[in-house]
């Protein structure tokens, strides 16, 4: 497996209901990001995907919250997906 130390960076927006990942940026502007870090949405942080129907707003659960995101919200949320990790947060 040579491919192991790579790490997949997407768009929030791109991951599956069910499938856990980390975050590794936020790309908005400085009211984005103070508006989602009191929420959990930090650099390091995981989640897991409860519902992303493909449009509309996506489900999340971050920090034991459940919160719901924009699409284009969830399109400036860098994350990196995290495999075989189904327990959440």
């Amino acid at each position: 497996m040579e491919n192991m130390g790579v790490q997949t960076r997407l768009k929030l927006s791109a991951v599956h209901g069910g499938e856990s990942a980390r975050i590794r940026g936020l790309a908005g502007g400085q009211a984005f990001v103070s508006r989602l870090a009191p929420l959990g949405f930090i650099p390091g942080a995981r989640l897991r995907v409860i519902q992303n129907p493909g449009r509309g707003p996506l489900l999340v659960v971050v920090c034991d919250t459940r919160v719901a995101l924009g699409r284009g919200e969830a399109d400036k949320i860098v994350v990196e997906p995290l495999a075989g990790a189904d327990d959440g947060d």
